[in-house]
């Protein structure tokens, strides 16, 4: 499924939307390109769980941790080398969690991925609208 998104508010309605058919175990791979809209589609997410903290990129701390109807778990792979490494931050127990888990650059531990993961791919347009595809999700 393919949704076009033309502003920051469409893009965290969206995330919102989806956010309400989570529930504990439910894995997101969010990818899109740097500045795509990766970070709204989260906060979108997260107020759908209803989580009132700001929600900001967990680059340099690789995972954020939410509480809300559902714990968030928010990770950012950018700078992890491979699945060696998101093992030994204890990755790979998140993804089978109790809460949802929302990661950005999930190709580096593709294989790890559950199958029942919901791939969210977000792409710029020279307009600035968003073409967001929608794998393993109805809305």
């Amino acid at each position: 499924m393919t949704v076009t998104t033309h502003s920051e508010e469409e893009t965290r309605n969206l995330g919102k939307s989806i956010a309400m058919q989570c529930k504990p175990g439910t894995v997101i791979s969010l990818r899109g390109s740097l500045g795509s809209g990766k970070t709204v589609f989260a906060k979108g997410l997260a107020e759908g769980l209803g989580i009132g903290e700001a929600i900001v990129s967990p680059t340099f701390t690789l995972i954020q941790e939410y509480e809300g109807s559902l714990p968030l778990y928010h990770m950012d792979l950018y700078r992890i080398e491979g699945i060696e490494e998101f093992e030994m931050i204890g990755g790979e127990e998140l993804l089978y969690g109790k809460g949802v888990t929302l990661i950005e650059w999930s190709e580096k531990v593709e294989e790890l991925l559950p199958d029942s993961t919901i791939f969210v791919h977000i792409r710029i347009m020279p307009n600035q609208e968003r073409i967001i595809t929608l794998e393993g999700v109805q809305l």
